[in-house]
């Protein structure tokens, strides 16, 4: 088991099973040494752990759920990284991320959803996981998820 595994470990948490892609793309993908990873929909089983736009109010995805579900994205995103990386102690940074929140047209909160993913990666890589980022509202995702999640990394020098 990896350092990065024992962390999430620490912390309650391990990697799913990597899902089989829903088109035409692979999961995640070694150029070099960076691994991009496809954007990854918060999974349970196979099937979205919730549905909707994030918003405050009725029939909406709380905040507070979504930054939730960004963390599963995040957990994802690690597990496809291990499916072309031997050993997630190779990453040496999260390079990028960026967090696609489905939004309800009156909701601004996005980086606060996608803090669940960047604090993910801090849990898993410590220092190696500080990283740039975005996070951006968009009016649908597939499966209608309320998050998304993609994630540039760089793997250390052999």
């Amino acid at each position: 088991m990896s350092q990065v595994e024992e962390r999430l470990a620490a912390a309650g948490l391990s990697l799913p099973p990597v899902t089989a892609p829903l088109a035409a793309y692979v999961p995640a993908k070694l150029d070099g040494r960076r691994v991009y990873v496809s954007g990854q929909v918060p999974l349970v089983d196979g099937s979205p752990a919730a549905t909707g736009k994030v918003g405050e109010g009725e029939g909406l995805v709380s905040p507070e759920r979504a930054k939730e579900l960004a963390q599963l994205c995040a957990l994802g995103a690690i597990a496809a990284v291990k499916t072309v990386v031997a050993d997630l102690d190779l990453v040496a940074s999260v390079v990028k991320v960026v967090g696609f929140v489905a939004s309800d047209p009156s909701f601004t909160g996005q980086p606060g959803v996608v803090n669940g993913a960047s604090e993910l990666f801090a849990t898993a890589f410590g220092d190696a996981g500080v990283h740039a980022r975005s996070a951006v509202g968009v009016a649908a995702l597939p499966l209608d998820v309320p998050v998304e999640v993609e994630v540039i990394v760089a793997l250390a020098d052999d």
